[in-house]
């Protein structure tokens, strides 16, 4: 069986001396596992487009569970995070959240675009890469199912919370002196701009979800917001955001 579609390289994993193994995420087939052979010899037609962070063209063969690349020409490699290490990092990890939050055979072609949105503006050098980061994070969030309500204070009920806290872990905000009895769980400082973002981000249409813009404390609260949501929300780490944040120092 032939299946002709287009999708991102999440992952590339060495094979043997000549070839790799792939984690795509396509539109039409969601995330596939992908044997990539001779992909790493030299002069291989497949190289440029079996890349880390390249978005292609590709023809596969096989079954649901065993993919061939038997054709693939690259439609966008975002150059300009190859050029900075950085940038590449930041790629990186989006790639690694795009994996972990992906099913097999599974379309979901909003996720996919969030992907590539990002990464075109990364390489491109459009807008500040913590709020695109954040952007991507929480749209991610939403996206795969853990969007937070942040449409009112979950203890008064106040549309304008004072100073707005996001609960880590129930995904929802509250002022930060409202109580209701419970045990107070792990929350983040928000402030009016950063809550703001943070609705626009998670209820906007797709083509709008990074056209915002933000000041310098605002832009620090929610790239931290949404940074400690989303490590809660997949209750995990990830080693690429460990780099980044080295490359980062």
């Amino acid at each position: 069986m032939y299946v002709n579609t287009r999708g991102l390289v999440l992952r590339e994993t060495v094979y043997r001396e000549t070839s790799k193994i792939l984690t795509v995420l396509t539109a039409d087939e969601g995330k596939l596992t992908v044997s990539a052979k001779g992909a790493r010899r030299r002069g291989s037609k497949l190289a440029p487009a079996a890349q880390l962070l390249t978005f292609s063209d590709m023809t596969l063969s096989g079954t649901r569970d065993r993919w061939t690349l038997t054709e693939a020409a690259p439609i966008e490699m975002f150059e300009g995070l190859r050029e900075d290490l950085e940038l590449m990092a930041l790629g990186s990890y989006f790639a690694q959240l795009l994996e972990t939050v992906s099913d097999e055979d599974l379309p979901n072609p909003a996720i996919l675009a969030l992907g590539l949105n990002a990464l075109y503006l990364l390489s491109r050098g459009k807008g500040d890469s913590r709020t695109i980061k954040a952007a991507f994070e929480m749209r991610l969030m939403t996206l795969a199912g853990f969007a937070p309500y942040l449409d009112a204070c979950r203890v008064c009920g106040r549309t304008d919370p004072q100073a707005p806290r996001l609960e880590l872990s129930g995904g929802t905000v509250r002022c930060r002196d409202c109580r209701d009895g419970e045990a107070s769980e792990e929350t983040a400082p928000l402030c009016e701009g950063s809550l703001a973002a943070l609705r626009h981000i998670t209820s906007c249409p797709d083509k709008k979800v990074f056209a915002f813009t933000l000041g310098e404390e605002a832009a620090s609260r929610l790239e931290q917001a949404a940074e400690r949501y989303t490590l809660v929300q997949m209750d995990r780490g990830f080693s690429t955001l460990e780099y980044y944040r080295n490359c980062r120092m």
